[in-house]
């Protein structure tokens, strides 16, 4: 079927492939460089460091010496121009946004958080090429299927509350790739099991492989 969507960049077109965004969020930052490990391993190309965790901007720069090339470390919960510019400084390949914010002017591509049809639809006139719909949680997949409806040339990433079990039904309404955060870092940045992390790891790879299959 032919894909009448605008054309992606590199960056975002490697998250669609990848299927999923995972968000490193904790108090602190120091577990992240074992976390990403994992995560990598497991075969999740795309990850994101929220800015709200001490000690973000070092990690993202460090994560991105650490880690193989082709590995996309992105910045989350970018409020502001100045935390924008940081984060790109620090080395992210990509931004996000819990809101309706597109942060004009970056050398990367921004991915700014809407809900409603016309947040979603302001976000994509203003040049998203991912909307973040944050947060999902409380939505259903079916939620998505009908905004594509009447907008289908919008992709859109699910994001906040998004249960290991749900990807597949969420990528089968049409999500273009989705966040996952506390379900799938569970405990692992406070002392948890790095075992334990590996296989909600790949359980989420292995969900995004069966729903596009």
């Amino acid at each position: 079927m032919t894909d009448h969507r605008d054309p992606l960049d590199p960056v975002s077109a490697a998250i669609v492939e990848g299927g999923l965004v995972a968000i490193l969020r904790a108090p602190h930052a120091g577990a992240f460089a074992a976390i990403a490990d994992v995560l990598v391993a497991a075969g999740i190309t795309a990850l994101e460091v929220t800015l709200t965790s001490d000690g973000a901007l070092e990690a993202i720069a460090g994560l991105r010496r650490q880690l193989p090339a082709g590995t996309l470390i992105g910045a989350g919960t970018v409020l502001t121009v100045d935390e924008a510019k940081a984060a790109v400084d620090a080395g992210a390949s990509f931004l996000v946004s819990p809101v309706l914010d597109t942060l004009a002017g970056q050398s990367v591509p921004c991915y700014p958080g809407a809900y409603t049809p016309t947040e979603v639809y302001s976000a994509y006139r203003a040049g998203a090429p991912i909307v973040k719909l944050f947060p999902a949680g409380g939505l259903k997949p079916a939620y998505l299927k009908d905004l594509r409806g009447p907008l289908p040339r919008m992709r859109v990433m699910p994001t906040g509350g998004i249960a290991l079990d749900d990807i597949v039904d969420w990528l089968g309404a049409g999500a273009a790739a989705v966040g996952l955060g506390g379900p799938l870092i569970g405990d692992a940045a406070t002392g948890g099991s790095l075992v334990a992390l590996a296989a909600r790891a790949k359980h989420a790879v292995d969900a995004v492989a069966f729903a596009r299959s």
